[in-house]
């Protein structure tokens, strides 16, 4: 890969970072702004729970991820992309409850940390990904959009019908996904 092959990826991974952070700033108070919108449930924070934090992260770098395939020439792009949003959608409650069980606390400014911290990593690994030139055949491109598509629709369904598992409970409200 040359130098301003590697720059272009540099390019889109930081503005991919900075698009995934800014929006999930906006994705955060955005349901409470439309009024609690049921439409706007489906991306947005709905209520404390880690879950709805992790959807902070994945929806804007899902978008962008949908509009840099049109722009971007990378065999390896839904592949790497695909496993980096995994891996740094997991990140949020990995290190939400890592730094919670060891503190006993929850920080506002941790919360927002960890964000950063798993949106930066989520892009990092897409970066280095597609510089390695692997993850490149059909099935693993196949593989990769239907990671990021699953990935979205367990989000939407799990916004309004949750399990009634602790990742998903705002415990400050009392509930489980979309208020009553």
């Amino acid at each position: 890969m040359g130098k301003a092959a590697r720059r272009r990826g540099f390019f889109w991974a930081l503005s991919g970072f900075l698009f995934t952070v800014a929006a999930g700033t906006v994705l955060h108070f955005l349901w409470k702004w439309t009024g609690q919108n049921r439409v706007a449930a489906a991306f947005s924070a709905v209520n404390e729970s880690t879950w709805e934090h992790m959807k902070l992260l994945f929806f804007p770098a899902f978008l962008f991820s949908m509009i840099e395939v049109w722009f971007r020439d990378s065999p390896n792009f839904l592949a790497s992309r695909g496993l980096s949003l995994w891996v740094g959608t997991a990140l949020v409650p990995v290190l939400f409850y890592t730094y919670t069980g060891i503190t006993g606390i929850r920080a506002p400014w941790a919360d927002v940390t960890v964000f950063i911290f798993s949106a930066a990593t989520a892009f990092l690994l897409d970066l280095c990904l597609r510089q390695t030139g692997r993850f490149t055949s059909g099935w693993q491109q196949a593989a990769g959009l239907a990671a990021l598509w699953a990935l979205a629709l367990v989000f939407v369904l799990w916004t309004y019908r949750p399990p009634h598992l602790p990742l998903f409970w705002d415990a400050a409200a009392g509930v489980y996904g979309v208020p009553s």
